[in-house]
């Protein structure tokens, strides 16, 4: 089966205070930890962005639940399916003003382009990206800039984040998680960069938990873990990494009912033979793989 590419994960900060989008930098930053082979070359050249699987260029799986996808699916619903997964998950956010936000995974900035496009109360026009650990130096980005222009870009790493204690108000990913090699460091690294009482949510896909046979399930399966393109994280290690690095109130709520039919129906209208096996939805019915989106808090003095 070929395997398509996807385009580079990033974190993406963001402040509600209008102000000129910072200067792209591209200068990479050294990263500490080596890039899995599979990870190198679905984050190379090619670009996921441009495969109609990910039409519109935001790379999630989709939150389908406001689309018919009983009826004939358009690249319209697919697009507006990944605009609505950030939509849930920036609604898990509770409003406030003089805020900002950290996005941890936000790939070639599509999300960036559409955010500063629409409106939210603890969201804004000014971006700046930065490259997440798990696709170090070497990893190609073919359009660092965009379509439509960029968000400024900045190389940092998800367990080792460049930015400065108590920066965010709010950290959010987006189908990033899946290929974090340490949680822990991701945990602690979230917690850091939140002032007190700032809000984390991560939205991506899990085992249900941490049974026997869980990876070998998936990797006999999905080529993506059987590569090691994504690895066979248990949510209740997402929602234990957090609390282990001092956040509360942490839990983990399925939204796999918004996703996995949408998903299936739309892997089976674009993918050729050779493409995206329709085996997501199969793991998902056999309870071995879920969605979800997972909350945190990082407690206030």
């Amino acid at each position: 089966m070929r395997l398509p590419t996807r385009s580079p994960r990033r974190l993406t900060p963001e402040s509600d205070t209008p102000k000129e989008a910072p200067k792209v930098t591209q200068e990479p930053q050294p990263d500490q930890r080596p890039i899995p082979p599979a990870v190198q070359k679905a984050y190379g050249a090619a670009d996921l962005g441009a495969n109609p699987l990910f039409a519109g260029g935001f790379i999630n799986f989709g939150h389908w639940q406001a689309i018919d996808t009983t009826a004939g699916l358009s690249q319209e619903d697919r697009v507006r399916s990944q605009q609505d997964m950030y939509r849930h998950v920036l609604e898990a956010l509770p409003p406030a003003g003089g805020s900002r936000a950290l996005e941890v995974g936000s790939g070639t900035g599509s999300a960036a382009r559409w955010r500063s496009r629409s409106t939210a109360s603890h969201t804004s026009p000014a971006w700046t990206s930065t490259r997440n650990s798990s696709y170090g130096p070497g990893v190609q980005f073919p359009h660092p800039q965009g379509p439509a222009g960029p968000p400024g870009l900045r190389p940092g790493a998800a367990e080792d984040m460049p930015f400065a204690d108590g920066e965010f108000d709010y950290l959010y990913s987006v189908e990033a998680a899946q290929h974090f090699s340490d949680l822990d460091a991701f945990g602690r690294e979230t917690a850091r960069v939140l002032r007190p009482g700032g809000h984390a949510v991560v939205a991506s896909f899990f085992t249900t938990d941490d049974a026997p046979g869980r990876a070998k399930r998936l990797a006999g399966l999905l080529d993506c873990y059987a590569n090691g393109l994504d690895i066979a994280h248990p949510v209740t290690h997402v929602v234990d990494a957090l609390a282990r690095a001092g956040l509360k109130g942490t839990r983990a709520v399925s939204i796999g009912p918004s996703v996995w039919q949408g998903w299936d129906r739309w892997i089976a209208h674009v993918s050729e033979p050779d493409g995206w096996p329709r085996n997501f939805l199969r793991v998902h019915e056999e309870g071995v793989l879920d969605y979800y989106v997972v909350t945190a808090t990082r407690p206030a003095p």
